[in-house]
């Protein structure tokens, strides 16, 4: 049974936090109201929390965790699991297991997006290793707790580093991890993806989680992405994870949460669930 979700995070939220809603007690119950089936949590910090709170508005409203995700992190510390700093990724290592510690109760997932940073030119490969090592560490760490990461592919213009699902795959295979996986999304594969549809089925083995928004970033259907032939992709591979909504918050937050919701529910129910 495959599920749609959308991004939301709290009231005091960065600014530049990549979400559709803030608030989880308004946020929580809008999304039910609209046909979600789970919320993702964009967190930069385990304190924004209360899971007394969390546990009621989930219940009363019959929603899930999806993910929590953790670009407000980047965003908030510029921490990176490239960094050549040690003491910073031994700062960032505590905040994932945090997070991992979170998602243990909530999702059971956890994805790594922009904090895990860029590729230094000329460093002899010191920022993948660096990578790489934060990973695996987290990684094991999260097996213990049954959570798995996932790895966000996200195009050129924002980093040097993992732009394609290609390139995602090949990485968590030298991670060797069995609960580290990747999160494509669909804006950025229409960048740097020859297909999207059949990168999603090449390899779907290890995906593990989807971002849905049109090629402009905004509401699907408000832009030129085929989302009914990435649908019938994801069918033909047998995709049983989550869809998750990451759009901008335009012309509102309300409108375009019940355009996405509109336009996938009926898509979702039509190829994945039918």
């Amino acid at each position: 049974m495959n599920k749609l979700s959308i991004a939301i995070a709290g009231e005091n939220a960065l600014p530049s936090a990549f979400v559709v809603f803030r608030g989880f007690e308004k946020s929580i119950p809008r999304a039910a109201e609209l046909g979600y089936q789970g919320v993702e949590l964009a967190l930069k910090s385990v304190s924004e929390i209360n899971s007394d709170k969390i546990d009621a508005l989930l219940s009363s409203n019959g929603l899930e965790i999806s993910c929590i995700s953790t670009g407000q992190v980047y965003a908030d510390t510029g921490f990176m699991f490239t960094d050549s700093d040690q003491s910073r990724r031994k700062v960032l290592k505590k905040t994932f297991e945090e997070f991992i510690d979170l998602a243990s109760h909530y999702g059971r997932m956890v994805n790594i997006g922009r904090v895990r940073g860029n590729l230094v030119a000329n460093d002899n490969g010191d920022s993948e290793k660096n990578f790489i090592e934060l990973a695996y560490e987290l990684g094991q760490y999260a097996g213990k707790r049954d959570v798995t990461l996932v790895v966000e592919p996200v195009n050129r213009y924002e980093l040097n580093f993992v732009n394609s699902v290609e390139q995602g795959a090949l990485l968590i295979k030298k991670i060797g991890l069995s609960n580290i996986k990747l999160m494509p999304d669909v804006f950025h594969m229409n960048i740097e993806d020859v297909t999207i549809g059949g990168e999603l089925e090449k390899n779907i083995e290890d995906i593990a989680y989807i971002h849905f928004a049109d090629s402009n970033r905004y509401a699907p259907g408000w832009g030129h992405t085929d989302f009914e032939s990435i649908l019938r992709s994801l069918k033909r591979a047998s995709y049983q994870g989550w869809c998750s909504v990451e759009i901008f918050p335009v012309p509102d937050a309300d409108a375009a949460a019940r355009q996405a919701a509109l336009y996938l529910l009926p898509l979702i129910k039509k190829h994945l669930n039918g």
